[in-house]
């Protein structure tokens, strides 16, 4: 009998020591099915992460649709054109693959072919710039997913330009007329590296009130042409770093803003510097684009103001680059610019033009207040719509109306 209760109660531990694990795993799966999983809150995060990417690149680039299964096709930007045809440009891109982070894809922007002009090509990326300086001349670069060769030799020459600063102007000078010293010196990494740390605060000293004050003043200028905030385009024309164009875009007061320089090193600086800011904003779409002022990629009549901030001294090709802001501009279109008077920079050309009679090699424009009233008048503006006002040293502030 003894024998038997023993059995009995043994049978009974083993089931039980059977039972427990069974009963603690039922346990765990209740409270699994009672509190978030936090794999799948960590998804969930992430899915919310890539939405709100995703929504950013459909701001950027300006497409209507925004689906979770749209497949971006061709559309024709409004405002963009081919610098050579001055037609609307259409931009192609594929799917973004926006799971791995980044939402930056290569796009190309395509010229209808026409009588007279073929089909131009460009490139660019959602995550940096939109390079419509330089023509792709090879199918394969063109796609999306395609070689890096016009890239490449871009870069390159910009890396043999930079290092020109190094070299003595009488020997870098002569015999070398495809480098412009006022435009090509800010291709130079150099010099975009420093353009925020201290090369623009030195501007001040020639009577510049200093970017915030500037900003307050463009601000306050491009007011009456901007009343639509949706449906507003302001261009910040030889950008740099993007001072001025992070301002405008933080304002909140435009709809599209575009900046854009010739050099691709001060866009590759002011990239770097704008999109932290531009990927969580979903107020006013940012495009950064590489051009020439005097053969600007924009159709006629399609910007509302466009801000040039130390720039004018810059420009080799003065008349055009001001008919060109002319042309962009809609009727009642605003142009507000900043330059220096040529006081300012007498010393440094003088070394130029002893060397080199050619105003393209000099080291800046030389300016008066007549003959920038000249300029802006045989650009296409009214007299009494242009108003120029020198500032402290060497500063000129010009505002102009189309």
């Amino acid at each position: 009998m003894r024998l038997q209760i023993t059995t009995c109660l043994a049978w009974c531990a083993l089931s039980a020591s059977a039972f427990l694990p069974s009963i603690r795993e039922s346990k765990r799966l209740e409270n699994l099915r009672s509190t978030p999983n936090n794999i799948d809150v960590a998804f969930n995060n992430k899915q919310e992460e890539i939405l709100k990417k995703k929504q950013a690149l459909y701001n950027l680039l300006n497409v209507a649709e925004k689906n979770d299964n749209a497949v971006f096709q061709d559309y024709v930007d409004r405002v963009l054109a081919c610098p050579k045809t001055k037609e609307p440009l259409s931009i192609r891109t594929l799917t973004p693959k926006l799971e791995g982070g980044s939402a930056g894809v290569k796009i190309s922007l395509i010229s209808k072919e026409s009588e007279n002009y073929p089909s131009y090509t460009y490139t660019g990326r959602t995550d940096s710039y939109f390079d419509l300086l330089n023509v792709v001349t090879d199918d394969k670069s063109s796609a999306p997913d395609g070689s890096d060769d016009a890239e490449s030799n871009s870069s390159v020459q910009n890396i043999l330009n930079s290092l020109r600063v190094f070299i003595p102007p009488p020997l870098r000078i002569a015999g070398d007329d495809a480098y412009v010293p006022m435009r090509d010196l800010f291709t130079s990494p150099f010099v975009s590296y420093a353009y925020e740390r201290g090369w623009r605060q030195g501007f001040q000293a020639a009577g510049f009130p200093g970017i915030d004050r500037e900003f307050e003043l463009v601000k306050d200028y491009f007011s009456p042409c901007t009343p639509d905030k949706e449906s507003s385009v302001v261009i910040d024309m030889s950008c740099a770093t993007g001072l001025m164009t992070r301002r405008l875009l933080n304002s909140g007061k435009y709809g599209r803003v575009i900046g854009c320089d010739y050099s691709d090193a001060m866009l590759n600086e002011a990239s770097t510097r704008i999109r932290p800011v531009e990927l969580n904003s979903e107020k006013t779409r940012l495009n950064l684009v590489r051009c020439d002022v005097a053969k600007m990629p924009m159709q006629a009549g399609s910007v509302n103001a466009l801000h040039a901030g130390a720039a004018m001294h810059c420009w080799p090709e003065l008349e055009d680059s001001l008919a060109e802001i002319y042309r962009v501009l809609k009727p009642g279109g605003r142009y507000f610019a900043t330059t220096f008077l040529s006081e300012y920079f007498k010393s440094v050309n003088a070394v130029a033009s002893g060397i080199n009679q050619n105003v393209s090699q000099q080291a800046f424009q030389s300016f008066t207040v007549e003959y920038l009233r000249e300029l802006v008048l045989g650009a296409g503006f009214e007299e009494d719509k242009v108003k120029i006002e020198v500032v402290g040293l060497a500063c000129v502030i010009i505002r102009c109306e189309k």
